[in-house]
């Protein structure tokens, strides 16, 4: 279990969370409660030479005002770790450091193949119109990352 996971069971049924899903160049973001145990695609933020846009995950923080934040840790279909496991590591600590909230890590294998499906499906079924966008994914996969960690709940 990562450090400080029980702080993040505490908020889990207090509020609102946002979901993070890290990439080396954009970083998806959703909002969810832990009352509809949903989540809702906020869009994608960017993330340059793993130096995410700060002054945009702050507004995002300030205008949702959520108890916890919840990022994807990839595996391997395996279970082992991703190369990206490094950067996401990091990624939390600077979020834990910046934010003084808790920080929750869920597998996030295969959310963004599910993440486009959906987006996908919505579209033939007429409910969006445009192409899906590489930001559409990111931001579904981020309200997936939080749909999986409120259903995580005991």
């Amino acid at each position: 279990m990562p450090e400080g996971r029980d702080k993040v069971q505490d908020t889990r049924y207090k509020g609102t969370a946002l979901g993070l899903d890290f990439g080396q160049r954009r970083i998806g973001v959703a909002v969810g409660s832990a009352g509809s145990g949903g989540g809702t695609p906020l869009g994608a933020v960017s993330n340059r030479g793993n130096q995410p846009d700060w002054a945009a995950l702050d507004r995002l923080v300030a205008e949702w005002r959520p108890d916890a934040l919840v990022v994807g840790k990839p595996f391997n279909l395996d279970g082992s770790d991703h190369g990206l496991t490094p950067l996401i590591d990091r990624f939390c600590e600077r979020l834990s450091d910046r934010y003084k909230l808790p920080v929750a890590r869920v597998d996030e294998r295969l959310s963004s193949r599910e993440a486009a499906e959906r987006l996908r499906d919505a579209r033939q079924s007429g409910r969006r119109g445009r192409r899906v966008r590489k930001e559409d994914v990111d931001a579904m996969s981020a309200v997936i990352l939080l749909e999986t960690w409120f259903s995580e709940s005991p």
